[in-house]
């Protein structure tokens, strides 16, 4: 009897630490027959935020959880005020809200391009795909540092930003978000001065990236409408049209598919909280959180986030990450601009994915359209602002209780969970996007988010550092420093 042929053991690449991303990165790939066969995704940092907030005052939390981040300190304000101002019990007034939802919506916008034109694009600058009809006009606009569009689109975001500092005095790291709403009043010469600044904003996407109204970006509903707005003008007018192109080309649509679960904290009240799984949306119920630290270097069993702690064990057996596994119902869900709209139900979105997950191309086609669809409804906020009127209330904090602040980051669900006793934090936990999308494995071996996406990605002869397993993960625009604390 013949022996059936034994199939080359998998070769290991180890990648990192990962280049243009926030924070350390490292991954670990199985490669055999030209594909991956498995991936185990490292935090190598540990950093211990939530251990420094333990034993402080809770208004702490407002200087200490910003720090976790500079690329999106105001992601962790707004969750951290959103905490306190539950443990409070109050409301900020209408002006408030609406400074606030700004001073956010700015920061996810601007990292939204930033993502597009640091960190995404430049890989399809590279040498290798030379040979591919678009690689000149990538390399003219996003060559790394010195490419015409991203030089552009980041002296815009840089101007962009001008509104942190009107609405909460510098950025990163401001205290104007309270519990009670904003500190910084805005008068009418002020709210003239935002609308400006959103207005050059427009013009810069208008002309770079859509090379047409913001509006028509906005109101694409289905993977159709998207094919027939990409088609109606040249590949090269528009980095948006250049990046279709690209993914058409490389088939972008089928590579890095995730898990067929998506989660929101809703936002905004453009997004509702929420939950899609295998196709079917229903509400989020985040009693049925879990972080589960099998697979990470922290002690402990699994346990709702409010429960949970950060006890580091380096040694642990079987570990490979600081970052804790959350799973939503024993499953492993993926975050981000695509989850966002594809819970509340967007047509674009939900076509996109169908009842699978979510592939390169479509997270980087949600994160644009949701550039549009956000500057737009920024521009509506500023008008709503009423100068005169308050901006924020006192907001006395009791001396025991327990709290959520749930917010909608750029890179999607964003959680603080905060106790109080005697006056002082007991416990604080953090449950950021990217520890969601770039979770190892629970104890039931299941991958996370990014674990499940690379699974499949093909690696050409010859590749240590693959170009493919690149697109998956920036497609995620991970935050590394968000993940850990």
């Amino acid at each position: 009897m013949t022996a059936p042929p034994r199939l080359p053991a998998p070769t290991r690449l180890i990648l990192g630490p990962f280049n243009r991303v926030e924070g350390d990165l490292e991954v670990t790939l199985d490669v055999s027959e030209g594909v991956v066969q498995a991936a185990q995704v490292t935090a190598p940092l540990f950093r211990g935020f939530e251990t420094i907030l333990a034993g402080r005052a809770p208004a702490d939390a407002l200087v200490v959880a910003p720090r976790v981040c500079g690329i999106c300190s105001v992601s962790q304000s707004a969750a951290a005020a959103g905490a306190l101002a539950r443990l409070a019990g109050i409301e900020a007034p209408p002006n408030g809200r609406l400074a606030a939802d700004l001073v956010l919506a700015c920061e996810n916008l601007a990292d939204h391009v930033t993502h597009f034109a640091l960190f995404f694009m430049p890989d399809f600058a590279r040498a290798a795909y030379a040979g591919r009809p678009w690689h000149a006009t990538v390399r003219e606009r996003y060559a790394a540092g010195r490419g015409r569009s991203q030089q552009r689109l980041v002296a815009a975001r840089a101007r962009l930003l001008h509104l942190l500092g009107l609405l909460a005095g510098k950025w990163p790291h401001s205290l104007a978000l309270q519990p009670g709403g904003t500190t910084r009043a805005v008068d009418g010469g002020e709210r003239i001065r935002l609308m400006g600044i959103l207005a050059e904003f427009r013009e810069c996407l208008e002309e770079v990236l859509f090379a047409g109204p913001l509006d028509e970006v906005a109101a694409l509903d289905s993977p159709a409408a998207l094919a027939r707005w990409a088609d109606a003008a040249p590949d090269s007018r528009g980095d948006f049209r250049l990046f279709l192109a690209i993914a058409r080309d490389l088939e972008l649509d089928r590579l890095g598919r995730g898990p067929a679960a998506f989660l929101s904290h809703g936002g905004f009240g453009l997004w509702p909280a929420g939950t899609l799984m295998d196709g079917i949306g229903g509400p989020l119920d985040t009693a049925q959180m879990r972080e589960d630290p099998a697979h990470s270097w922290m002690a402990g069993p699994p346990a709702h986030p409010a429960d949970g702690t950060t006890v580091p064990d380096a040694d642990k057996p079987g570990a490979y990450s600081w970052c804790k596994a959350p799973r939503l119902a024993g499953r492993p869900a993926e975050v981000g601009a695509l989850a966002r709209h594809a819970v509340a139900g967007d047509p674009l979105a939900r076509g996109l994915v169908g009842n699978g997950g979510g592939s390169v191309r479509d997270r980087v086609v949600m994160r644009l359209v949701e550039a549009a669809r956000l500057l737009i409804a920024m521009e509506g906020w500023v008008r709503r602002l009423t100068p005169g009127e308050p901006f924020c209330h006192d907001a006395p904090l009791p001396e025991d209780g327990a709290a959520a602040g749930l917010v909608e980051a750029a890179r999607g669900a964003l959680g603080h969970w905060l106790t109080v006793r005697r006056g002082v934090i007991h416990n604080y936990q953090i449950v950021a996007p990217t520890t969601w999308n770039f979770s190892p494995r629970d104890q039931d071996g299941q991958p996370g988010p990014l674990e499940q996406a690379l699974a499949g990605t093909p690696v050409q002869p010859g590749e240590d550092t693959p170009l493919a397993v690149q697109h998956v993960v920036r497609s995620f625009d991970p935050c590394m420093a968000c993940t850990v604390h």
